[in-house]
């Protein structure tokens, strides 16, 4: 007989007030249901079947139709996120870069060396 490796599935089991929070979200429109799914690791269908179960809007047997603008709305808030955030690091990087050349300066013409230095023995006075 050959050696098969029985793999176990997981089962998760999520609680109500979990379920009910994502309920939530959908349909506040913060997500969509797919992006839900791929949030937490659930199929989609689960999550139309918490919306099913738990929203006061949706019931079996109702079609829900989903907006794109609500994600068309989330990426482009994403997106000037991303263009802040960037801007940011930019800014940071000039500061870090200004610095560097201010301690290079004071080192060449004052003869100061402010960059710490881990071996050195501390000072007596």
């Amino acid at each position: 007989m050959e050696n098969r490796k029985v793999g176990l599935r997981l089962k998760r089991v999520f609680s109500c007030e979990f379920k009910k929070a994502r309920v939530k979200e959908y349909e506040t429109g913060k997500f969509t249901a797919l992006e839900i799914s791929r949030l937490y690791g659930v199929c989609y269908s689960v999550v139309y079947t918490w919306i099913y179960k738990y929203s006061s809007y949706n019931k079996k047997g109702l079609k829900v139709v989903e907006i794109s603008k609500s994600s068309e709305n989330k990426v482009k808030e994403l997106q000037k996120k991303i263009i802040d955030l960037e801007r940011i690091v930019g800014q940071k990087q000039i500061m870090i870069d200004y610095l560097e050349t201010m301690m290079e300066v004071a080192k060449e013409e004052l003869d100061i060396d402010i960059k710490k230095k881990f071996d050195t023995p501390p000072s007596k006075k």
